[in-house]
């Protein structure tokens, strides 16, 4: 009798009800600004068999490994198709770090935690030690789609996902495969490692190697579309994880992280439909495998555990992970709040929840290394860390964010020669997120020596607007030496882009109507000059302290939304403001006066506060505490 039969939702139904779930996961994600993994873990808890058990082991049987592994395989190689080497080039020291020196910190640490806190032997504290390396795209991405954190601490998280999920992936498999050994010398370790990657490493290249070829040095036939392109990366992708693994368990993670940072980088025709069809295609298997893996989640396996387990995931979470993220971005360019961002945002994700249940299963057969108590404890754990870190670390992401204040203001500037350089240095210093577009290589190379966030390419393409942030900017600078050009740029971020300020550099004065025509705030470089000179002769005191702004001192303006605040005479709130700041200017219907100390503050009245740099950012919060 079927299980459709015996009362049981088909296979087909239970299929469509977690894609169903899943969108709806994505969509109140969206909504409530909060990473998917948080929704997606607690759809799959709730029906499974803790909840409404529509979904069990047994819904799947022995398949659900390969559904996993080859969702596994299409998110890993999305994520890695993003992965451009000027994404990496932003935390290339950070990165280098976190997947060496973090990612044995991190096994060494777990599997000391597990031994001791846990009470087990060495091996089964080393195969938690060795999975829980693993961040993950699965968790990673969701996070950063909602948290616009600075480009070179999204790329650091990104690329310690990407690589410590293969690391994580195949130094598992090693010690899971020692257990069963009766004698091993400690080089087996390595030597097995090594094989593995190199295995993985090899068929990525030669996978990516034949694709590359395929879309770049044959001539295409008639008829041909971009589908094709999209169908055989996914294609690609696929048979490199398949192949891969079959040779080798696990090396078929690092065949498609391999595949998908060559490919990415590569200059395919047809990247950006590639890169939108993978991103569709990843939104789906990461509903379904979250919901899925959820739905193993044994509650009594988590509170055996008790209060050991939720120590050990303290120690993991709270002192670990913080402890490793400050020590492989010692002295690099992060401030202190990005770092411990970093290091209170790491939950687990995909592949430690995937490999743990397939150890799990083995650990409970009669041949070696059947360990039945072990492999309850290594479910347990792990799921407790992933059930644990995606709940408060991944949900919590965008607050703890907020709470340390690492989201910036995304700025966009078009062109990186001298004007823009000035324009990145202020505004990086008063912590702005800057992302300078150059087309120029050599001006590009120099701008990224000096620590900027720079994308060789032409900033009047609007993909390339779009891939730099512009969707999420809230103010687009065009400042190259054309004012074609600028004008260009102006009117492509004004019709594609809701981008709430747009500033252009005018280099003819004659010029301006035209942007001015399009409501972009122009700069006429002859004008701006002259007003600086003019300062230096009647206020020079006041220029020197303006060209210092964002060093110490600042000038803000800003919206008044805050309904306790209106009504409120000047004099009446003058107390309230952070030291050493006042307000200078009342802005009303476009009316710019300097306030009285009667003057009653209305919604929507814009104020310019002057006074030190963090006072003067403490005051906007109090004005504008609403986005």
């Amino acid at each position: 009798m079927s299980a459709s039969t015996a009362g049981q939702p088909s296979v087909l139904m239970v299929v469509a009800v977690i894609i169903t779930l899943g969108v709806a996961a994505q969509v109140l994600a969206d909504r409530y600004r909060v990473p998917s993994v948080l929704f997606l873990i607690l759809t799959g808890v709730a029906v499974g068999p803790e909840g409404l058990g529509l979904v069990t082991q047994e819904t799947f049987g022995g398949s659900l490994s390969t559904i996993v592994g080859l969702s596994v395989a299409i998110i890993v190689f999305e994520g890695a198709f993003h992965l451009d080497h000027e994404k990496i080039h932003e935390a290339r020291s950070a990165a280098l770090h976190l997947v060496t020196v973090g990612a044995a910190l991190s096994f060494a640490g777990t599997t000391v935690a597990a031994h001791y806190l846990l009470g087990i032997e060495w091996g089964i504290a080393g195969l938690i030690g060795a999975l829980l390396i693993a961040t993950g795209p699965t968790v990673v991405t969701p996070i950063l789609e909602v948290v616009p954190v600075r480009d070179h601490v999204a790329a650091a998280l990104e690329t310690e996902g990407i690589v410590n999920d293969v690391t994580a992936a195949i130094l598992a498999v090693v010690v899971f495969k020692l257990l069963a050994a009766t004698e091993a010398a400690p080089s087996a370790y390595l030597v097995e490692f090594v094989e593995r990657l190199s295995i993985g490493v090899f068929v990525g290249l030669a996978v990516a190697a034949v694709l590359w070829f395929l879309l770049t040095q044959v001539e295409l036939p008639a008829g041909w579309s971009p589908q094709n392109a999209r169908l055989m990366t996914l294609a690609g992708a696929i048979l490199a994880f398949s192949l891969a693994d079959t040779i080798a368990t696990e090396s078929g993670v690092a065949a498609v992280a391999v595949a998908g940072v060559v490919l990415g980088n590569a200059d395919l025709p047809f990247e950006e439909t590639i890169a939108e069809f993978k991103g569709d295609i990843t939104l789906v298997v990461l509903s379904f495998v979250f919901i899925a893996l959820a739905t193993l989640i044994e509650f009594d396996a988590l509170f055996a555990l008790g209060l050991s387990g939720l120590l050990l995931v303290f120690v993991i979470a709270v002192i670990l992970r913080p402890a490793l993220v400050f020590i492989s971005t010692f002295a690099d360019q992060f401030s202190m709040r990005e770092r411990l961002f970093m290091g209170f945002v790491g939950p687990r994700g995909i592949i430690p929840a995937s490999v743990a249940t397939l150890f799990s299963i083995q650990l409970q057969n009669p041949a070696p290394p059947s360990n039945p108590a072990g492999a309850e404890i290594l479910a347990g754990t792990v799921f407790l860390v992933i059930f644990l870190t995606v709940i408060f670390e991944g949900g919590f992401a965008r607050k703890i964010a907020e709470t340390l204040d690492v989201i910036p203001m995304r700025v966009l500037i078009i062109g990186g020669g001298r004007v823009g350089k000035e324009l990145a240095e202020r505004l990086s210093e008063r912590g702005e997120n800057v992302v300078i577009i150059e087309r120029d290589d050599v001006v590009a190379k120099q701008r990224r020596a000096e620590g900027f966030t720079v994308r060789t390419e032409n900033g009047t393409d609007v993909e390339v607007l779009r891939a730099a942030g512009a969707e999420q900017a809230k103010t687009v600078i065009a400042a190259t030496g054309d004012d074609d050009t600028n004008l260009l740029v102006a009117q492509l971020v004004r019709a594609k882009f809701q981008t709430e300020d747009v500033i252009a550099r005018v280099n003819r004065p004659d010029n301006k109507d035209a942007f001015e025509e399009l409501g972009v705030e122009a700069v006429s470089a002859s004008t701006a000059t002259a007003w600086a000179i003019d300062n230096l002769v009647e206020r020079p005191a006041l220029s020197e302290w303006m060209s210092e702004l964002g060093r110490s001192g600042d000038v803000q303006e800003v919206e008044i939304t805050d309904e306790e605040l209106v009504g409120r005479s000047v004099a009446d709130i003058n107390p309230d403001l952070p030291e050493g700041c006042i307000i200078a200017l009342l802005t009303r219907e476009g009316t710019n006066n300097v306030p009285k100390g009667d003057t009653e503050l209305s919604m929507g009245d814009r104020l310019t506060i002057i006074g030190p740099r963090e006072g003067v950012k403490e005051a906007v919060s109090w004005f504008h505490p609403h986005d």
